[in-house]
């Protein structure tokens, strides 16, 4: 089957409401807040979209409640150019993020997956699998992540996984069955070391490697990335930015940026600092979807000297 869609996501689809305040207020106390927004957020979500904006073709497999919320969710995709014949709609309620974030930059969040965590193995469209090149699976229960990986396996997709905390803390031997059948493994230190019980980011990322993906990426936050593969293994820097603002989901778009630049035939090192730059250029602005296009990141790595 031809693949007219370049990356399908699997994974949550729930609304972010960001609210940046003076302070943490404490019990029976209030804090002013400074500046707020609100929009579609959870993993699957901003990788959609990032990669659209990135210049790739994409869609979503996730699920979200016939409410309000919802309705924000489909209207953010579309209006991005997302696929969204893969999105179930359930009778539960849409889940919800709450993100507070003081003048330090430090942040606080409430969350409530709502009908997001009820995407089962009989919810997935074979037909939205098929039709991709790339799978990306995040924060996904276990009986789901299995069942995407077997379709995807079935009509030849690339696939990368970021498990998130809740499947990290079971632990290397639980989740082999994932990742010894994934191409690319993201996950931030505490995750790898959750997931190995390994503290050494290094040593997780060899570990987590041994079971079987190609590639293992260490997200570090504002030190960078570290990548253990069969080509390669390196620290690759952040990119430096004036202001951080927000940065909540710069992972998803360090995934978003990794992904698209393998898919445009980029070296493993220049996807990396590709990546890079798109994370940067999102936590410099408030919001799930501060991703840039292709021609902003382009420029921005330009300005600093290129790849």
């Amino acid at each position: 089957m031809s693949s007219d869609i370049d990356v399908v996501t699997v994974g949550h689809a729930l609304v972010d409401i960001r609210i940046l305040v003076e302070n943490f207020p404490g019990i029976d106390q209030e804090s002013k807040v400074l500046e707020q927004s609100w929009g579609s957020g959870g993993s699957a979500v901003n990788v959609a979209i990032g990669v659209r904006r990135l210049g790739l073709k994409s869609s979503i497999l996730a699920k979200i409640g016939f409410d309000s919320f919802g309705r924000i969710i489909v209207d953010d995709l579309l209006k991005e150019g997302v696929d969204i014949s893969g999105l179930r709609i359930s009778l539960g309620q849409t889940g919800f993020t709450i993100v507070a974030i003081n003048k330090k930059g430090e942040i606080t969040m409430y969350g409530y997956k709502g009908a997001a965590e009820t995407l089962g193995p009989y919810d997935l469209s074979e037909y939205a699998i098929s039709r991709a090149k790339w799978i990306h699976i995040a924060s996904l229960r276990l009986d789901t992540t299995i069942e995407a990986l077997r379709i995807a396996e079935k009509y030849g997709l690339k696939s990368s996984w970021d498990p998130g905390r809740v499947l990290a803390s079971q632990g290397l031997e639980k989740m082999k069955p994932v990742v010894s059948r994934v191409n690319v493994v993201f996950l931030n230190h505490k995750e790898a070391t959750m997931l190995t019980g390994i503290e050494d980011y290094k040593q997780a990322a060899k570990e987590i490697a041994s079971t079987g993906p190609e590639t293992v990426v260490v997200k570090r936050g504002e030190k960078g990335v570290y990548i253990y593969s069969r080509e390669l293994e390196d620290e690759i820097p952040a990119y430096r930015v004036e202001k951080v603002i927000d940065t909540t989901g710069a992972g998803d778009a360090f995934a978003s940026g990794f992904i698209t630049g393998l898919l445009k035939g980029y070296s493993l090192r220049k996807a990396l600092q590709y990546g890079n730059a798109v994370a940067a250029l999102k936590i410099s602005s408030l919001g799930s979807h501060g991703v840039p296009t292709h021609d902003e990141v382009v420029r921005f790595i330009w300005e600093r000297g290129g790849i």
